[in-house]
Parts: structure tokens; sequence; C-alpha cells
């Protein structure tokens, strides 16, 4: 007997919400999806055209000022990442379950899950390798991993980064520091209590913090994490979940559930992220 509850539609639906909460780099604020609308299949991909800068000029009454043309700069960003997940349910095992539609939601938040994991560590990846950190660094102390972060703010003003909308992806590692630090526990603001009741990740220096096992590796020779910062405009990136089927299985009481996520990314802005190479130790 096949899933009764079964609706391909509803289901993805389903798996795209837990799978957009599920992200760290790849959500929203740490990413931006302006051309999620552009793109569907796998091998898609979206032209983004960067303008240059105007010049300015002092100006003249009665002098004619300064025209030509904004060069812009042209970037690729390709759906060029696909994962396919699948399950196979007995209908043995079925007939025990108290609800089909129950089960459907259990599987569905589970490869979430991992989708999300590895859809992260893929834009993490790219991230990574837009950005050069400095020599690796070791911290012990959550004076230290406070101060970290207002390094990174510094270099992101720097380069003229806009304030607003800043984040910060953060091991749990080193997350678990900067709890141990006044600065960021007592900080005062809406997620301050939040942070200190149940551990959920909330604002410093000037950032939102998120906390992801999915921190790529530093270059350094140590076992250093990226403690990566930027902002939204840096990083652009589109998914979707195609394909949700229920089949049955042509030599067995089974069905198969099975589906498939295609993704892409890319970093348009790398001048908007920073990172430090860390080990916390």
């Amino acid at each position: 007997m096949a899933l009764t509850n079964f609706i391909p539609e509803v289901w993805a639906a389903s798996v795209m919400t837990a799978l957009d909460t599920a992200l760290a780099y790849g959500s929203e604020g740490v990413i931006n999806r302006d051309y999620e609308g552009e793109v569907s299949e796998y091998g898609g991909s979206v032209t983004i055209n960067t303008a240059a800068d105007p010049a300015v000029q002092d100006y003249v009454p009665y002098t004619d000022m300064v025209g030509g043309q904004a060069a812009s700069t042209a970037q690729t960003m390709n759906i060029d990442q696909r994962k396919a997940w699948s399950l196979d349910i007995d209908d043995v095992d079925r007939a025990q379950a108290r609800d089909d539609g129950d089960f459907v939601t259990k599987v569905s938040d589970r490869a979430a899950h991992l989708l999300a994991k590895t859809a992260d560590s893929y834009v993490a990846g790219l991230m990574a390798a837009a950005v050069t950190p400095g020599a690796e660094v070791t911290i012990s102390a959550a004076t230290e991993a406070y101060d970290l972060l207002v390094d990174l703010r510094t270099a992101l003003s720097e380069q003229d980064v806009p304030v607003d909308g800043r984040w910060v992806v953060v091991t749990p590692a080193f997350h678990g520091l900067l709890l141990k630090d006044s600065r960021f526990v007592a900080s005062g603001d809406a997620l301050g209590g939040t942070t200190r009741s149940s551990g959920v990740v909330g604002q410093a220096a000037g950032f939102t913090v998120l906390e992801s096992n999915q921190a790529p590796d530093g270059p350094g020779t140590g076992a250093g994490k990226l403690i990566i910062a930027g902002h939204s405009l840096a990083t652009t990136y589109a998914d979707q979940i195609t394909k949700v089927e229920a089949v049955r299985h042509p030599n067995q009481f089974v069905d198969r559930l099975r589906g498939l996520h295609v993704y892409g990314a890319k970093v348009v802005r790398p001048d908007c992220l920073t990172a430090a190479d860390v080990i916390v130790g």
C-alpha cells in the first residue's frame, strides 16, 4: 500500500521551509537571494552585472561636466550543485506508524537537515576561498574571543562595508567562550536574556552571531577554523527542491521516497567579507 497522505507539492514546501531554517552560511541576512526567482533547474545560470561607481567632480556653473558611460563587470552564478536523497519504507513498517502525515513530516525534517548541512558547507567553502585571513591565532579566554570580533568589525569598517546587517558565523567552541564574556551575555539587547537562558546565539560587537559546525578549515598549519564575518551584499545564493516523489518498488512491498535539491552560490563582493584563522584551546 502506497503512502496515503503523500502530496508532493506540500511536502516539497515543507522540506524547503525546514531547509531555510537550518541554514547558517546560507541563511537570509548572511547571503542574499536577489536572483532566486531567476533559476529553478540544475544547469541554469544568472549573469550578474555590477555597475562601476560614478565619478564625483567639482561643479562649476555654466561649465560642462565630464560625462561618460559607467563600466560594468559581469559575473555568472551557476546552479551547478545537486544533491538527492532517498528512503525505502516497507509496508510492514508503515503499517506500524500511527500516522503517515506525521511520518512524512519527520522524514522531511531529517532530509532538510542533511541537505542544509551539505549546502551550508558549500557556501562556507566559497566564502573561505574569497578571503585571506591573517596568521593563525590561538584564543583561550572569553575576552580574547570578544576582542577578535571587534578586530573583524574594524576590518569591515576599513573596507567601507555597511554597518547595518553585519554578521559573523562562529564555531560552537568559539561561541562557548563568548557566553563567558559579560559584554556578550549582558549586552542589554532583546537577545541578551535568551542567550543567558538557552544558549541561543545573539548579538556582539555590531554583529548578528550565528553558530555552525560547518566552519571551514583555516589555511594555517594547526587545527584552526575560519571565523568568517561579513554582509549579505557579499554572497548571493539560490536553491530549489525540484523534485519530490514517492514511487512503488516493482519487486517489493516498498515505497521509495526521494527528492532532489539544486543550488548555486557566488561571492560577488569579496570586499564585504573578512575572516580570522582561529584555534580555540
